[in-house]
């Protein structure tokens, strides 16, 4: 299947197999093309700002604690001159949120291909979620992204998300438009997350010993 000069394969009905070490997920694309209702007020216990080119171990870190449960792995594949050259662009802007004087939260806004704005990444730690923590940082950073006045703001989750994402988005106007099927290898099996990660989400090995860094 051809669309904007891009070739998609067509995947037949039914069930289709996956090579041990793989994982795969279901994506749901959703976009928003006017601005949200007023947001939600931010308490006071959350602080957010903005982090202009942030160092890469920092910015491992948080996105490794946030992500782990949800098998976050893109960021942890690629070399450090990739990722700088990434979080370092004045195109993309990096928000965190603080609790208790520690950065529990991270929005990241790519517009590189503005008009349009992608939401990136998107999460807080285990121990906020159901804390309004999401809510508060996701409607501050709305905010200012509307600000530039974008042809539509756009964002994936997929089924290895925290089961209320696709809700949350749709909470706050967001309307879906896509799916496709993300296969990749298992980052518990490739070393880059442990094997304890996402445990709603069994691992099919290869059979082969694990990766040096892995902890398996």
């Amino acid at each position: 299947m051809r669309r904007n000069d891009v070739y998609f394969p067509v995947m037949q009905d039914g069930y289709s197999e996956l090579a041990p070490g793989k994982i795969a997920a279901i994506v749901t694309y959703l976009e928003q093309r006017t601005p949200p209702p007023p947001p939600y007020p931010t308490t006071s216990e959350f602080a957010i700002r903005r982090v202009d080119q942030p160092e890469l171990d920092w910015y491992r870190r948080l996105f490794r604690a946030i992500g782990e449960p949800w098998l976050w792995f893109s960021r942890l594949r690629i070399s450090d001159a990739a990722l700088r050259a990434i979080v370092h662009d004045p195109a993309v802007d990096i928000l965190a949120l603080s609790c208790e004087g520690k950065d529990q939260g991270l929005l990241e806004f790519d517009r590189r291909r503005f008009p349009d704005i992608e939401v990136a990444f998107f999460g807080v730690m285990p121990a906020l979620i159901g804390k309004g923590a999401g809510a508060a940082l996701f409607a501050y950073g709305l905010e200012l992204e509307w600000k530039r006045r974008p042809q539509r703001i756009w964002l994936h989750t997929c089924t290895a998300d925290h089961p209320s994402a696709l809700g949350f988005y749709q909470k706050f106007g967001f309307v879906p438009y896509k799916r496709a099927i993300e296969i990749a290898d298992d980052p518990r099996l490739t070393g880059e997350l442990p094997r304890t990660a996402a445990p709603h989400v069994p691992i099919i090995g290869t059979g082969k010993p694990a990766a040096p860094n892995s902890t398996l």
